[in-house]
């Protein structure tokens, strides 16, 4: 029983992260044909962007002071880069790193304040 209720909880989450990053609740639901396509193109872009993160951090670890690349990262970068863009690719990596370098001091800030409480 436990073990299903653990389950549950990872279909769940994936669903939560699939409503942010791959617009699954954007979807006005009129037939069932509509709806199964946009779901499967939203867990195929969801899949998509988990595998790159996957790949990333076994290629590439981060560099000290930045956190791996999130899902949502790529998403933000993929967009920026392919979709729209609006900025020279340098500039928009370099935003990109002062992005992830905020969120690791900001980890550690939190991380020493949460065991300075304890």
């Amino acid at each position: 029983m436990v073990r299903v209720a653990g389950s549950r909880w990872r279909v769940e989450e994936f669903f939560q992260a699939g409503k942010g990053l791959a617009a699954l609740d954007e979807h006005q639901v009129r037939r069932y044909v509509s709806w199964s396509r946009w779901v499967t193109l939203a867990m195929l872009a969801h899949a998509f962007l988990a595998v790159v993160r996957a790949d990333e951090h076994a290629r590439h670890p981060a560099p000290d002071g930045l956190i791996p690349l999130t899902c949502y990262e790529i998403q933000r970068l993929f967009i920026t880069l392919v979709v729209r863009t609006a900025h020279d690719a340098t500039h928009l990596l370099g935003w990109s790193d002062w992005r992830r370098r905020h969120q690791a001091r900001a980890q550690a800030s939190h991380y020493r304040r949460q065991t300075a409480q304890a």
